[in-house]
């Protein structure tokens, strides 16, 4: 056990320091620069679909399909940019840790020849294996199907791991009988059932509010 500790010791005074280069940025403009934000969406969709996407998680409107591939191109156009060749569905199953999907901007054209693309289905939806959560053996094996969705009022994000670079879309976990598999689901519909209650406490006292944002849950007072 001696000699061990010894060769350990041996192997970090042969460690070289790790050098931290100064960012020549400031940090205010490198902040959110990895992130599919407000301003990223501005120079990269068209006014359009960037209204219409405001509109549907602003005001809770569906996505339209052509909404969809539109967003999801110009997803694609930013990330690639930035040096990402792959894309995921990121979400939080009920393992306490996070799961990826993982597929590249790659497809076929109608002559066979390789073309980065990413369409709007890819981004909405994706079917990864849900046999092994939360844990295995609990569903039959056809029902072991699992979807993640794409939730718009979460921006997607790039992640860089060991030099890789992976655009991470938000998502949500459900099983192919409905049945929600992750903890987003649950707080989404949490925060619906909040806003429709709150809503039409709002109303008794202003008729034109339209809508109410939940940020942290009910609070133990009621200040009126």
């Amino acid at each position: 056990m001696a000699i061990l500790r010894f060769k350990a010791l041996e192997l970090v005074d042969l460690r070289q320091p790790v050098v931290i280069k100064p960012e020549k940025a400031r940090r205010s403009e490198s902040f959110g620069q990895n992130v599919f934000n407000l301003e990223a969406m501005r120079a990269n969709m068209s006014g359009e679909y960037f209204k219409k996407l405001q509109a549907a998680t602003k005001q809770g409107l569906p996505v339209e399909h052509s909404v969809a591939d539109g967003v999801a191109s110009a997803m694609k156009t930013w990330a690639m940019a930035k040096g990402a060749t792959h894309y995921t569905h990121w979400f939080q199953p009920l393992t306490g840790a996070t799961a990826e999907k993982h597929d590249s901007f790659f497809d076929l054209s109608a002559d066979g020849k390789a073309i980065e693309n990413f369409k709007g289905s890819a981004l909405v939806q994706q079917e990864p294996d849900a046999s092994s959560f939360p844990n295995g053996g609990i569903r039959n094996t056809f029902e072991a199907r699992g979807y993640t969705a794409w939730d718009p009022t979460s921006p997607a994000f790039i992640l860089e791991t060991a030099g890789a670079k992976t655009l991470c879309i938000p998502t949500i976990f459900v099983a192919y009988t409905g049945e929600a598999l992750d903890y987003k689901a649950p707080l989404l519909k949490s925060l619906a059932v909040l806003e429709k209650a709150a809503l039409g406490v709002c109303q008794y006292f202003d008729k034109d509010v339209a809508r109410v944002h939940t940020t942290l849950g009910i609070e133990q007072e009621y200040f009126l």
